[in-house]
């Protein structure tokens, strides 16, 4: 009960001091291009039912992204991480794809798959998919192998090293690697949507801005940040039940 009082408190005095910041920077601004909390939240409230198709679509396209690219992810990151020869195979293509930023495909994207919500879905899926990957192989090369000795002392097969060993192993890591991919696939999908299309918060936040309507428009920018902060604190919530041998 402490812990969680703790923890209640520390996040109140985040948003408190959050939203203090906003205020006094508003007013030492005092630009429109600012508006402050109160002018903003204003606005969000009465704009719930028109934020809420955006707001929808953005957390759909988001959440199946992420699904994709880590369940593609995964399994290639375990079988390199266990294999030489495969992962002698995929490292330089690793290596050489990585730093590319990948929302450059974007055009790409939309000459392929059209301004719907495809585009968008794939490009955010190849953003998760190369920072999970990167993190889940990392973590499973990094098993010890007297871990893996010891399973297999006691009679524990394959399949059995993979389930008690490797998976456990490799969990956290890759609940980090989603938490930081949260963050880089929000921003991402807001590029695709502000750039492409004409649904999702990205497009309602660029909408507002060219309408000059810049409480619109940073109440379109707090809805992505709720949304970007749900995730997160999903999989915060999920490592903790998943990985209860770690606390």
């Amino acid at each position: 009960m402490k812990r969680l009082a703790a923890k209640v408190g520390g996040y109140l005095f985040a948003i408190v001091f959050i939203l203090a910041g906003w205020w006094v920077t508003a007013l030492l601004v005092n630009s429109p291009a600012l508006p402050t909390p109160a002018a903003t939240f204003g606005v969000l409230a009465s704009n719930v039912g028109a934020l809420g198709p955006y707001f929808v679509t953005s957390a759909w396209r988001v959440v199946v992204s992420i699904l994709i690219g880590t369940v593609l992810a995964v399994p290639l990151a375990q079988a390199c991480a266990q294999s030489r020869k495969l992962d002698t195979l995929f490292a330089p293509v690793l290596y050489l794809l990585y730093p590319v930023p990948k929302v450059v495909l974007l055009p790409i994207l939309l000459v392929l798959f059209g301004l719907g919500g495809a585009p968008k879905i794939v490009l955010v899926s190849l953003t998760v998919f190369f920072q999970v990957l990167v993190s889940v192989r990392d973590a499973v090369r990094g098993i010890p192998e007297s871990a893996v000795l010891s399973a297999r002392s006691l009679g524990a097969g394959r399949w059995q090293v993979y389930r008690h060993v490797v998976v456990p192993s490799t969990l956290p890591a890759v609940f980090t690697s989603l938490r930081i991919s949260v963050g880089t696939a929000i921003a991402v999908l807001f590029i695709a949507e502000a750039m492409a299309g004409s649904t999702g918060l990205g497009y309602f936040i660029m909408q507002s801005w060219s309408m000059v309507n810049y409480a619109r428009m940073f109440a379109g920018i707090v809805a992505l940040a709720v949304l970007g902060l749900v995730l997160y604190a999903l999989f915060d919530i999920a490592e903790h039940r998943f990985t209860k041998w770690k606390s």
